[in-house]
């Protein structure tokens, strides 16, 4: 019990997300999409949420060994509180959700199914939390082999911007560590635009900067 509580406590944090996407899940069932895309939140609460389906699944295992101890006690205090229980209803419900969450972890262990790519940009917090990141998705046998570099700048040779020209100094720093740490990914490098992207017009010319190759200003 103490190990199955632990177990729950620590998957608390990212149970919005993982039932939002085992709703999800369910919905891909019935509908036709070639392609489903989750835009996921910084780091830290990504592993959370990465990490939730398997930590659920073995919490909802443990629950499903005691469900026949558990039962007895549920009805029994139900009834001394006048309230109408059916725990039995209740463990195949949670037996339902461990399907689900079976599946889902599945998905993402397929890497003919799911992808992740990584969103950085060009400094050291940034790469640091990268690398983080693509060794947790390691650790989870999630598929990564793409990452995107995101709000780079590229001044003219003759700027006269000196903000400019230190940070493209700090952001080629960074990229080439990137390019040295990631030799075998696909590196996407993207520039700092002087515009909001939004609208479906906006986002389908940006859309051209992820497959086509971006060409600096001379």
């Amino acid at each position: 019990m103490n190990g199955m509580m632990q177990d729950l406590a620590f998957a608390i944090p990212g149970v919005d997300e993982a039932m939002g996407f085992a709703e999800v899940m369910k919905l891909v069932k019935s509908m036709d999409y070639s392609v489903i895309v989750f835009d996921t939140a910084p780091t830290g609460h990504t592993l959370r949420f990465l990490s939730f389906p398997a930590v659920l699944e073995k919490a909802l295992a443990k629950i499903s060994q005691f469900s026949g101890r558990f039962a007895p006690l549920l009805s029994q205090m139900s009834g001394m509180m006048g309230i109408n229980s059916n725990s039995e209803d209740m463990f195949a419900k949670l037996e339902g959700m461990r399907e689900v969450i079976q599946e889902v972890n599945k998905q993402f262990q397929d890497p003919d199914k799911t992808t992740f790519i990584c969103v950085c940009i060009s400094e050291f917090l940034s790469l640091y939390e990268t690398e983080r990141m693509i060794q947790e998705l390691t650790s989870y046998h999630i598929d990564t082999h793409n990452i995107i570099v995101n709000q780079l700048l590229f001044p003219k040779k003759d700027s006269t911007c000196e903000h400019c020209n230190v940070r493209y100094k700090m952001q080629q720093k960074y990229l080439e560590q990137i390019h040295e740490l990631y030799s075998d990914f696909h590196v996407v490098k993207l520039p700092l635009l002087t515009k909001e992207v939004r609208g479906a017009k906006e986002i389908e010319e940006f859309s051209q900067k992820l497959v086509e190759p971006f060409v600096p200003p001379q």
